[in-house]
């Protein structure tokens, strides 16, 4: 089974949101923490040389790969993969804007805070079965 780490960074570089799909090793946790963290600048450099908000794989590291989705206001959506499945990884990110931009309306959500929301976990994990597992 794969292995999937998903965080959505505020446009402080700070966490937002974070999740593991699939088979996890506890070893593995902070690095691969690290290793989003770590493509937070190559995404930096990425984003301006193109208009697309989905940006492919922008870092590796041993059989990992960074995906990221950019949204307009500079929230970055990291996607830590060993499988390459591109076209399920834009749709997964698609949603998860799409559901990150519910999140933004609903009136006691400050922007750049922390998402504690337990319904917004459950769609995460759902879209995950539906896209990426």
């Amino acid at each position: 089974m794969a292995t999937f780490y998903f965080a959505i960074v505020g446009t402080n570089d700070s966490p937002l949101y974070e999740a593991e799909f699939g088979a996890q090793r506890e070893e593995n946790k902070y690095l691969q923490q690290f290793v989003v963290h770590a493509a937070l600048d190559l995404v930096d450099d990425a984003q301006f040389m193109t208009n697309a908000c989905y940006l492919k794989t922008v870092d590796r590291y041993n059989d990992w790969s960074v995906s990221a989705y950019v949204t307009p206001s500079n929230i970055r959506l990291m996607l830590l993969h060993e499988a390459k499945a591109e076209e399920a990884i834009k749709s997964f990110f698609t949603a998860c804007h799409e559901l990150y931009m519910k999140t933004l309306l609903n009136p006691f959500y400050q922007p750049n805070a922390t998402i504690q929301s337990q319904a917004f976990d459950i769609k995460v994990h759902t879209l995950s079965k539906k896209y990426l597992l």
